[in-house]
């Protein structure tokens, strides 16, 4: 796993500028107001801002309901208001860092629904700017069985020899050929890709300015417009699972997860 950015303790060596801004709204399909949830007497927000603010050097939610706002002001945390009319997350960050007016060298994305995101996995993400020539990163982990890589809500990612992203997809790829589709795991490392991001300040600018493009549009992936249009994604490595917060039976399933650890 040589070629992966890995965690070291970002504190002591980067002189590097990260902050985290974490997109949050309150409308939702399926669990409206969940960033306002309660898991274990915090909000799912809180417990994500905590961590960020842990890690990084500043950090930042950015939303677009005034109930968010000054739910994370009342907590002692730091937020903006944004539009409400943007079409995703990146754009809601843009809008953050140009209302900030941010001097950081690199803005980390962290989902507001992630409130069990590990430090080591923020740290890695940042780990993988040493290499000055990264415009972009995420981070993935290893699945432990084909079923859940077979999950299209999982996207998978392809690497190339130096640890960038080929291709994210919904489908699982490589197709491993002559081999029992219960064999593929031992065969090839297939990678779950983990929706926390970072990009380089004048990165993040450029690609917000940019159209839809046709592979985002088959795959419902945004990281696709980036890799259609020649920039270049880096990817950390984890072995830590996130848990997301998409609906009520998720936020019970980590009330159970928080009392059992």
């Amino acid at each position: 796993m040589g070629f992966f950015c890995l965690n070291h303790n970002l504190k002591k060596k980067s002189n590097m500028k990260f902050i985290g801004i974490i997109p949050a709204r309150y409308a939702s399909s399926r669990f409206p107001g969940k960033p306002l949830a309660v898991l274990g007497g915090k909000y799912v927000i809180q417990r994500v801002y905590e961590t960020v603010s842990s890690v990084l050097d500043e950090a930042y939610v950015a939303t677009d309901d005034q109930r968010i706002f000054d739910a994370v002001i009342a907590f002692g945390g730091k937020a903006v208001m944004t539009r409400t009319d943007h079409k995703s997350g990146t754009d809601r960050i843009e809008e953050a860092a140009e209302k900030l007016a941010t001097d950081a060298d690199v803005i980390v994305n962290i989902q507001g629904d992630e409130p069990f995101i590990q430090p080591s996995q923020i740290e890695t993400i940042c780990h993988c700017f040493d290499d000055a020539s990264t415009q972009i990163a995420t981070i993935g982990k290893p699945f432990d069985t084909i079923e859940a890589a077979e999950n299209p809500n999982s996207p998978k990612i392809v690497l190339d020899n130096n640890g960038y992203a080929m291709y994210f997809s919904r489908s699982v790829i490589p197709f491993v050929r002559g081999v029992e589709k219960e064999e593929w795991l031992q065969h090839y490392p297939f990678l779950k890709h983990l929706g926390i991001y970072a990009y380089r300040r004048e990165v993040l600018k450029e690609i917000t300015l940019l159209p839809q493009s046709s592979l985002e549009k088959a795959e419902s992936l945004e990281q696709l417009r980036w890799l259609q249009n020649g920039y270049r994604i880096k990817v950390g490595y984890t072995d830590v699972e996130t848990v997301g917060i998409d609906t009520p039976e998720d936020l019970q399933r980590a009330e159970e997860y928080l009392k059992e650890n």
